[in-house]
């Protein structure tokens, strides 16, 4: 017997078992999960710590489930050619198929930061959209989705039009937000750019690829712009006066990133406003006081207004520290007890050292201005200068020194027997007598 001959004998011996189509669809299934688990192991003990040992135990779950899902996936795949199985062999094998693609784009969608829920709807509508192809049950449902159509003037418009743009949104929404997020997430990791500079590279990168996927998807869509051209110019200028303040704030907001004058972690004074910049948007910088408040300045109001950047070309930042002490103390100890108070404060740098001059001869006593320097302004003033107060008061205590208090002196001068007593005229009755 030839090879030909023996494989048809077999063919015909294992057509003629019972349920042998139900057994080559469990087959097929076994082996697309196995190789899916083998593919996720192999990726997660071999693949990522060669590409990314950092992040290995971060990850690791989340590309198991990516690899089991999409090799099984694609192995199931590889069998859509079949045909003529039994209908619940075909069933079994086109739930797998639709529970694989799921599982894979459910993966894939959480780990582009969506949520819970939008996540699993998409996977739901992959699903139905899979099981009713594999089983030739689109095609009716696409055919009744066109039908239902309306003319909208010269142009046809169907539900089937409605889904495929939506669909298409989606799909370009979802391509976006993975792009930009290795954008952003390159861009935070690169060394060679400062903070600011890092600020101004991911807006740019979010205007230039939400603007690449606006006209990507208006190119896929069909849309005609050209018929709409006078209608989108007015509404252009009507955008450009409502939206005014908007860019402004949006050119203010790359302007300071370009000449780098305002930087995330910059600490400012604009008015009455005092805090660390925390973050700097589209619109506004935030600004965070030391009493936990969030300021949103409009950044138009930064290129215009008087800003005070304490830490525009160094963090380090001279206090002064003002006090007095008696006309009667020594004043040279006086100045050195300061000094050595200023020196042992942990936030008080040593390099410039702190210093101590004399500032005037008040009424009350010797004015001293202590002049220290921190290199942590956000951290606040209040406290270095409490501390400082809190040294100096200790050791003027042990030394001796005094502080001065408010006096008056109030003198009092003798007045004379005239002055003390009023000049009166005696009063006369009855009408006067003119001599």
């Amino acid at each position: 017997m030839d090879h030909v001959a023996w494989w048809q004998s077999y063919l015909n011996r294992w057509a003629a078992l019972p349920f042998h189509d139900l057994i080559a669809a469990v087959a097929i299934l076994s082996t697309a999960l196995l190789l899916g688990v083998l593919a996720a192991r192999l990726a997660c003990r071999y693949l990522l710590p060669a590409l990314a040992p950092k992040y290995a135990d971060v990850i690791s779950s989340r590309l198991m489930a990516l690899t089991r899902s999409g090799v099984t996936a694609l192995v199931l795949a590889a069998f859509l050619g079949i045909r003529g199985l039994d209908p619940g062999a075909d069933l079994l094998l086109a739930a797998a198929l639709a529970i694989a693609v799921a599982a894979f784009a459910y993966e894939i969608a959480r780990s582009l930061g969506l949520q819970s829920r939008p996540a699993s709807l998409i996977a739901a509508a992959l699903l139905f959209i899979v099981l009713a192809s594999r089983l030739g049950g689109l095609t009716p449902l696409v055919a009744g989705l066109d039908r239902a159509s309306m003319g909208i003037g010269t142009r046809r418009i169907s539900l089937l039009d409605v889904v495929n743009a939506v669909g298409l949104s989606l799909l370009l929404f979802l391509a976006a937000r993975a792009l930009l997020g290795l954008i952003l997430r390159w861009i935070g990791q690169a060394r060679v750019l400062d903070a600011a500079q890092r600020v101004l590279f991911q807006k740019l990168a979010q205007i230039a690829v939400v603007t690449f996927a606006i006209f990507i998807g208006i190119d896929l869509l069909g849309i005609d712009l050209t018929a709409l051209a006078v209608f989108s110019g007015a509404f252009g200028l009507a955008i450009g006066f409502g939206l005014q303040k908007t860019l402004g704030n949006l050119i203010a907001g790359l302007i300071l990133l370009l000449d780098r004058s305002i930087k995330p972690g910059d600490v400012i004074a604009v008015g009455d406003t005092f805090g660390w910049v925390n973050k700097i948007g589209v619109r506004a910088v935030s600004v965070l006081t030391r009493d936990g408040k969030e300021h949103l300045i409009p950044n138009e109001r930064l290129m215009t207004d008087e800003v005070e950047n304490w830490s525009f070309s160094s963090r380090d930042v001279r206090v002064h520290v003002g006090f007095r002490v008696s006309f009667d103390c020594d004043l040279r100890l006086a100045q050195r007890l300061a000094v050595e108070a200023a020196s042992v404060s942990p936030r008080v740098l040593t390099d410039p050292a702190p210093v101590c001059w004399i500032k005037a001869f008040g009424d009350n006593g010797v004015e001293f201005d202590l002049r220290i320097w921190i290199d942590s302004p956000e951290a606040g003033v209040g406290n270095v200068t409490s501390d400082v107060f809190f040294r100096i008061w200790d050791l003027f205590k042990e030394h001796g020194v005094t502080m001065p208090v408010p006096q008056r002196d109030l003198r009092f001068h003798p007045i004379s027997e005239t002055q003390s007593a009023p000049m009166t005229e005696p009063h006369q009755d009855g009408p006067t007598v003119n001599r």
